[in-house]
């Protein structure tokens, strides 16, 4: 498995060895020695979670503050998705910015966003099954948004038709009233 730090570096991008002839192809999802070796520090999954989304549907950007911030190592299994994660760690050199990467059921990559960063996708194909491993358990109380669209992030989604949004991200924080990890 080939792992890559992308211009925010705690942002790290899983290329899996993919095992491939006429039958089929097999390859190694989620190996925990090799991931940890690759991040740099311990990491325990506590949940998985399964979201199928159809063509243009906008998810995010969401996140958990502490004490229930959650890690996600995404990856979808059918059809493409255009994933990103914004880092909100005010201590940060790279707080504000942004780093996006074409996750698809062709490529295999995963994506690895730690806590303190925002996270959304939107659905380039038909639809996508899209999975994600977490760090910490769901919990409404501690869940935070910011708006998609957000003027300071100018994040470059890479979809010309409607973005379909869920009622409750249309009414996300703008980044500059969100609350930030420190």
């Amino acid at each position: 498995m080939k792992a890559t730090r992308l211009d925010i570096p705690d942002v790290v991008l899983f290329e899996p060895r993919v095992f491939g002839d006429e039958r089929g192809f097999f390859f190694e999802s989620f190996n925990h020695k090799r991931f940890e070796e690759a991040i740099g520090y311990s990491v325990e999954f506590v949940q998985d979670n399964h979201s199928r989304s159809a063509k243009g549907v906008l998810r995010g950007l969401h996140y958990q503050m502490p004490p229930y911030a959650q890690g996600k190592l995404v990856r979808v299994v059918s059809g493409e998705v255009f994933d990103v994660a914004v880092d909100i760690r005010k201590s940060s050199p790279t707080f504000g910015k942004w780093v996006g990467a074409h996750l698809s059921e062709e490529n295999k990559h995963q994506l690895w966003v730690p806590e303190g960063f925002a996270h959304g996708f939107i659905v380039l194909s038909e639809s996508a099954d899209f999975l994600y491993k977490t760090t910490n358990y769901y919990s409404p109380e501690s869940e935070r948004s910011i708006v998609w669209n957000d003027e300071t992030l100018s994040i470059d989604w890479p979809f010309e038709g409607e973005k379909k949004v869920s009622a409750k991200d249309k009414k996300a924080s703008t980044f500059h009233k969100a609350d930030f990890f420190d």
